[in-house]
């Protein structure tokens, strides 16, 4: 199951001995560092990730009150935990940029032509596999698009280790060196130009590495799980592979300096639109997923509506199954209507290719629907035209000031 953003073909393999590991996207690629290929730990089963005796990620649904009493968390509060780590790093910026860390210097042989080169590549890669998100990227500043390109590569390459052509080969403990790559990106150990341009990039932004390990642990679950028995275990999915796209944006797209809403309430609106884009993916996707055995919907839903995995593997468009996905609709509608709360609240210059990307995914919903809730057989997609007449209305939105401005305006 891709993550929210455009298909990129890009081709990562796993060579058998572990090196070289995803050096390279296409040819010309040049070697900024090597790699430190680590032995490293993984509970498969909801276990906490240890390494040199520090604890990366607790996936334990079960906490103790202030009480000392036993209780269970939801994956929405586990969730909620990384959305406030982010928007304190934000906070703590805004404060004093005197207070921030200072991150190592990226260390590049040459001259700086080559991290230039770096993010020529990444707005290549953009320009070529998400066109309509590239051309929102354009009315940012300079540095925030060179850096919203680095992330979106980052997600892409990423994604294709289980997505792409060469995803059956893939395993756990490749995708444990791709996690032990990315905190050399974090500490200024760029293995290729790619990822030097996500160091430069991580080393100028308030950006924290959380939501990258927890896109990894999705890429994870999907080695191991095919199934969600409800919501709650789908949503912590969901925030994986998608959810953690809207934190990493939200430090590079920037908070409008004349916005009052807390920046708590702004990751919260882009982990809402993350979260929005998947379960459109899923609801698109049922038929594709189906024929690879997977069904990505909350198992207890469908049997309170009377159907079960057979009803999909068989692609049968019944009253059951049209009731069914009015409701799944109808949820992914909700989190888009949270999400539209924040992007206001982005710096100007980046609402546009937001707004783009909002409009024009929860339109797949409406062609599902127009589709009479076929999406065993026939893929709901937003046509040319569609795609032309959203462009316009995205960049109108993009223009409306944040709520205070708006508030504060005599014409408001």
């Amino acid at each position: 199951m891709s993550v929210a953003l455009a298909q990129v073909n890009v081709s990562p393999c796993e060579v058998s001995n572990g090196t070289g590991f995803l050096e390279s996207v296409r040819e010309g690629n040049r070697i900024f560092g090597s790699s430190r290929h680590r032995n490293s730990r993984f509970s498969c089963l909801g276990g906490s990730r240890t390494k040199n005796g520090r604890i990366f990620s607790v996936r334990s649904a079960i906490v103790a009150t202030p009480a000392g009493e036993m209780t269970t968390m939801t994956s929405e509060q586990k969730v909620y935990d990384v959305v406030l780590k982010q928007a304190a790093l934000v906070k703590r910026q805004l404060r004093s940029t005197d207070e921030l860390e200072v991150k190592p210097d990226i260390p590049i042989p040459g001259n700086l032509d080559l991290l230039s080169e770096a993010y020529d590549r990444c707005s290549e890669v953009c320009a070529e596999y998400a066109k309509t998100f590239y051309l929102g990227t354009l009315l940012m500043t300079p540095e925030r698009r060179k850096a919203i390109w680095a992330i979106y590569v980052w997600c892409r390459r990423t994604d294709e280790l289980v997505d792409g052509p060469n995803a059956s080969h893939i395993t756990p403990q490749a995708l444990d060196r791709w996690e032990d790559r990315l905190e050399d990106v974090f500490n200024g150990r760029p293995f290729d130009m790619l990822d030097a341009a996500l160091s430069d990039t991580v080393s100028n932004f308030p950006v924290d590495i959380q939501p990258f390990r927890d896109m990894i642990e999705g890429m994870r679950m999907d080695l191991r799980k095919s199934r969600y028995r409800n919501f709650d275990e789908l949503y912590l999915y969901c925030y994986y592979v998608a959810g953690t796209v809207g934190l990493m944006s939200v430090p590079i797209m920037g908070i409008d300096p004349e916005s009052k809403a807390t920046a708590e309430s702004v990751y919260n609106a882009a982990l809402a639109l993350g979260i929005a884009n998947q379960l459109t993916n899923i609801l698109r996707d049922v038929g594709e997923d189906a024929r690879r055995g997977r069904v990505y919907l909350p198992q207890d839903e469908l049997a309170q509506a009377g159907l079960s995995d057979e009803d999909i593997f068989a692609g049968r468009v019944t009253d059951k199954w049209r009731i069914f996905m009015k409701k799944q609709i109808q949820r992914a509608r909700k989190f888009f209507d949270e999400a539209e709360k924040g992007v206001t609240e982005l710096s100007g210059a980046s609402r546009w290719p937001v707004w783009a990307s909002l409009l024009l995914y929860r339109k797949i919903l409406d062609e599902i629907e127009a589709n009479d809730y076929n999406n065993f057989t026939r893929r709901a997609y937003v046509s040319k035209p569609k795609k032309f007449i959203s462009l316009p209305i995205a960049y109108a939105k993009s223009l409306v000031p944040p709520t205070s401005a708006r508030t504060l305006s005599p014409l408001s």
